[in-house]
């Protein structure tokens, strides 16, 4: 439950947010590692494995983060399993504020990204004093059925003034010719999915997407 008023903020990230792949599995994790990603984002949807190649992937992914320095591995909604293998963080959805033991998350040490749709979920991210804040969907996207109309470039600037002292990441529908429109929202990161996972040439997107971050 959210609980920010009695307990301090979550722990700040150690690094840059910059260019952050969400990716599918622990061999992505590892991949993109290696070819000098650092803040990354495992993101498994539960009904294509059982729980067992769940908290497979999600240590793997963990153990993947830990042997290299300077990476923040994120689990996606999955805490309890991530808090189990000592993860560096999790990135959790709004729904998950009322059922995740932030506190347990909190005393572990681990880092904590919130998805944010609308200002009023903004603000309610805020209360939770989270390691970063993700503001989306930026442009249409078909990877994931989205409830919300996207925010649009206007709109992000504004949102990430707002979001302020909290980082913020930009997601949803980011190509790597949208994001230096969108790097100059005035966001601290840029998450992306296909731009990697389905390019032709993962490497050399992931290379351009480093480059392009980096300014």
């Amino acid at each position: 439950m959210t609980d920010a008023v009695s307990n301090p903020a979550f722990a700040p990230l150690t690094g840059p947010i910059g260019f952050y792949p969400v990716v599918p599995d622990a061999a992505w994790v590892r991949r993109l590692l290696g070819w000098g990603v650092r803040t990354l984002q495992l993101r498994i949807k539960a009904a294509d494995h059982t729980p067992a190649e769940i908290e497979q992937q999600v240590r793997a992914a963990v153990l993947a983060g830990r042997v290299v320095p300077g990476a923040q591995v994120f689990i996606n909604d999955h805490w309890q399993l991530a808090l189990a293998a000592g993860a560096y963080g999790v990135h959790l959805g709004q729904e998950d504020l009322d059922t995740a033991d932030l506190a347990a998350l909190r005393r572990a040490g681990l880092r904590l990204g919130l998805s944010t749709h609308t200002p009023a979920e903004l603000a309610r991210a805020k209360a939770a004093q989270p390691s970063y804040l993700a503001i989306g969907p930026v442009y249409p996207t078909t990877l994931k059925v989205m409830p919300y109309e996207p925010v649009g470039l206007a709109q992000l600037k504004q949102w990430a003034a707002q979001a302020a002292p909290y980082p913020v990441v930009a997601i949803g529908g980011i190509s790597l010719d949208r994001l230096p429109g969108v790097l100059a929202c005035g966001v601290n990161g840029v998450a992306v999915v296909s731009a990697v996972t389905l390019a032709a040439d993962p490497q050399q997107a992931a290379l351009t997407g480093l480059r392009l971050a980096a300014g």
